[in-house]
């Protein structure tokens, strides 16, 4: 009921629940019918053109996102498409753009602030965080904030301790901002067009490595219409033995890990993607550790103050507690600051093997 709840608030008044249940079987998942493939890239490019061509207050800003078509290309074409007063190339200056942006979205306007890398974002947190996020409570709801805050979040690859943070912990603790962090090519157009339509600040938390890699969509989810409310996961893998949870990257080791577990013991592992960080979908979380006994997070941020220790705590003050068969296992990134070194830097990131010896750990299976 609180999904059809969540459905409604998002689509409106809906006059009957057969209506609200039928919208939510075409946002929440699409049909497998008319699979084509599509990259991440591209559903993010084709869900900005699509938007901006629906409603003319939509805009583009950001380092190189006009004629250089975007540092990763997610904007390639726009510039050409709609000109260069909605595609906006700016300088190197995070805080002018972002406020530029934030004052913009104040006078009625939709923007799409790109940071070329969400490390570049501490340089406007004050925009993001005191004055997009805080407004629209601070007015007594009289001055909203409809603004959308994209672009790669996370380690890369050998690029370094400043340029590989994962920003989910950060901009998931604050009030007033809405943080999605897309795994699929579905889950990236469906949620882009959600957020921006949205009224309020949508952090939407990309992954570099994730742009070209292609994932099937429907013909439903190529619909100018199709959207993905926020705060509902999503079960990637059906599974009876231990539940793990990730997003965004993370979900591919998760699906790795489950293949191995599945090999190596026979062990049937639900595999649960987030999708969205705030609001967080403890719902789908509880109740499949209720079926499985047993829940592993992975996540790419730190495991102190990370998203797994969210999930675990919350799990703690659940209905779940008395399901669980044995303590939540939290996979995360070492606690150092990322190495440069390739080699190190893999053994610094959490990967399939670490997440299997976890799930063993908590099905208390000794090798």
């Amino acid at each position: 009921m609180m999904r059809i709840q969540q459905v409604r608030a998002m689509l409106g008044k809906t006059s009957s629940t057969k209506c609200i249940g039928n919208a939510l079987m075409k946002r929440y998942s699409s049909s497998s019918s008319g699979v084509k493939e599509m990259t991440v890239r591209d559903a993010l490019n084709s869900a900005m053109e699509e938007e901006m061509r629906r409603d003319e207050r939509v805009f583009l800003m950001g380092e190189e996102v006009g004629q250089y078509n975007g540092a990763y290309k997610v904007s390639r074409g726009l510039l050409d498409k709609f000109g260069p007063k909605r595609v906006i190339d700016t300088p190197i200056t995070e805080m002018g753009f972002t406020g530029l942006s934030t004052g913009a979205a104040f006078a009625g306007l939709r923007p799409i602030c790109e940071f070329m890398t969400f490390n570049f974002s501490m340089q406007a947190i004050d925009h993001i965080v005191n004055s997009a996020a805080r407004t629209n409570y601070m007015s007594g709801g009289k001055q909203a904030c409809p603004i959308v805050f994209r672009g790669p979040n996370g380690p890369a690859a050998a690029v370094a301790a400043q340029h590989s943070q994962h920003f989910g912990p950060w901009y998931g603790s604050i009030p007033g901002l809405k943080v999605i962090s897309p795994y699929t090519a579905e889950d990236a157009r469906g949620m882009l067009k959600a957020a921006i339509r949205d009224p309020n600040p949508v952090v939407v938390l990309e992954n570099e490595l994730l742009y070209g890699k292609s994932f099937p969509i429907s013909e439903e989810a190529l619909s100018e219409d199709f959207l993905i409310p926020f705060g509902l996961a999503k079960v990637e893998r059906p599974g009876k033995d231990i539940t793990i949870v990730g997003e965004s990257l993370s979900v591919t080791t998760a699906l790795e890990a489950a293949d191995i577990l599945k090999e190596k013991h026979g062990v049937e592992a639900e595999v649960i993607n987030l999708r969205s960080i705030r609001p967080i979908d403890m719902d789908t979380i509880v109740e499949s550790a209720k079926k499985t006994n047993r829940v592993v997070t992975i996540d790419q941020a730190y495991s102190q103050h990370g998203l797994g220790s969210e999930i675990a705590a919350q799990l703690m003050e659940s209905s779940a507690f008395d399901y669980l068969d044995s303590p939540v296992e939290r996979v995360a990134m070492a606690d150092v600051p990322m190495p440069y070194s390739t080699f190190i830097e893999a053994a610094t990131l959490p990967n399939a093997d670490v997440l299997v010896a976890a799930a063993e750990k908590s099905l208390y299976i000794k090798n």
